[in-house]
């Protein structure tokens, strides 16, 4: 291995040190928008980003909870806040605004299951109405 291959794994090595998981509850709202659209726009983004564990749904608002990987929180919620925004005309989803973001690390996110009164796990996984 060369110098540059060796200073290369290095930067890697080192940006995936920094980079840890969060975990994304992104709340939107807005007008009435019929059921089977937004179930739609929801699956189209749960296709185009994988990443998505579960959405769920009514006629007028929606949550979507997944796991991002990102360097620190500010970083996450800007991904986040950018996620519905960006993903509204391919996906075909509602105009809607987004009225709530939780971000927290893995670790909060499991001693909240631990001790009870965080989110259950994202089971079953995908999208589902209320």
């Amino acid at each position: 291995m060369s110098v540059t291959d060796t200073a290369t794994v290095g930067v890697r090595a080192a940006a995936a040190e920094e980079s840890r998981l969060w975990h994304i509850t992104l709340s939107v709202s807005g007008e009435r928008t019929p059921l089977v659209e937004i179930r739609r726009g929801l699956e189209q983004l749960a296709h185009d980003h994988p990443f998505l564990l579960t959405s769920r749904y009514a006629e007028d608002h929606a949550e979507i909870r997944y796991w991002e990987e990102a360097r620190d929180l500010h970083d996450a919620a800007a991904v986040a806040l950018r996620l519905w925004g960006e993903h509204r005309q391919t996906a075909k989803l509602p105009p809607w605004e987004i009225v709530g973001l939780e971000v927290i690390d893995r670790a909060t996110y499991h001693l909240r299951i631990a001790e009870g009164y965080g989110p259950p796990p994202a089971s079953p996984v995908g999208v589902h109405p209320y």
